[in-house]
């Protein structure tokens, strides 16, 4: 039984009501071969067919793939799902067991989080995909508790970090950690302090726009003359729940011109995971602090 087909049958015995699917035995002896993927990886709709076709008893034992086949209509894995489904019988579950474990599996895929495409560029008819700069302002618009911004570039600082400036006047309570690459131009012979002090400078008093200050953090590798390694990352955390990895960064030609594309996933674990790890990032001082 694969792994992830492992970590739904808790979810999937909590989701009946039925006693048909047994509970594998968790005290050394070996759990039912279970290998239910086809399963997972059915469209919702061909599920409930399927299910409906157990039901009713016009779907049994052997299950053979013309009959999985005649019953949910042309399925690319018609074998696999039949084979899953013998294996089921071969376990002792029967065809109300075999339903109930298709309800199941459609009721814990449903609680899980889907995430959304973002994307920047020219428009085209037909094609639905969410807009990055409005993610984006939503995002930190809304936020109450926390966010986090990471980005390589931005430009027109007044502008790019408007929504952002204005939600921490209006919030008190929020948290906001901005990561920013500072840039060494080629060539460039300053030294890395005073680098990173001219940026300082130039960021609190005419990049950032409002009254209450983020914590700002670089990466000092970009600075230093002879080591490589920059922060690329462009990512939004908002209040620990959602979460906007991109390829855009914080300017006007990616927000609004730039193919760029992102994903928006609303998933407090995954939110933590990022979080954590910028956070560990700072704590070894991988990421330092911007002086104020």
């Amino acid at each position: 039984m694969s792994r992830r087909a492992y970590a739904f049958q808790a979810e999937i015995e909590v989701a009946t009501d039925h006693g048909f699917v047994p509970r594998p035995d968790l005290r050394g002896a070996r759990a039912p071969d279970w290998d239910v993927d086809a399963l997972l990886t059915l469209p919702s709709h061909l599920r409930k067919r399927l299910e409906s076709a157990l039901l009713s008893g016009s779907l049994a034992p052997p299950y053979q793939a013309a009959a999985v086949l005649a019953e949910v209509g042309h399925v690319a894995e018609v074998e696999e799902v039949a084979k899953a489904l013998r294996e089921l019988a071969a376990n002792g579950v029967s065809g109300a067991g075999c339903a109930a474990l298709l309800r199941g599996l459609d009721r814990a895929a449903s609680r899980r989080p889907t995430p959304d495409f973002v994307w920047s560029g020219p428009e085209v008819p037909g094609l639905h995909a969410r807009d990055t700069r409005r993610v984006y302002e939503e995002l930190l618009g809304s936020a109450s508790r926390s966010a986090w911004v990471a980005t390589y570039a931005f430009f027109d600082g007044p502008r790019a970090f408007e929504v952002l400036a204005r939600r921490m006047d209006e919030t008190p309570a929020l948290k906001v950690t901005l990561l920013l690459n500072v840039q060494r131009k080629p060539a460039d012979t300053t030294s890395a302090e005073h680098l990173v002090r001219r940026f300082a400078d130039r960021f609190w008093k005419d990049e950032w726009p409002g009254g209450a200050r983020p914590r700002v953090f670089y990466e000092p590798r970009s600075v230093h003359p002879h080591d490589a390694g920059v922060l690329h990352a462009k990512a939004v955390v908002a209040d620990d729940e959602a979460v906007l990895v991109t390829s855009a960064n914080l300017t006007e030609a990616a927000l609004d011109h730039n193919i760029e594309v992102g994903l928006l996933v609303r998933d407090r674990t995954l939110a933590a995971s990022v979080t954590t790890h910028f956070t560990t990032l700072i704590d070894r001082s991988l990421l330092r602090p911007l002086p104020a």
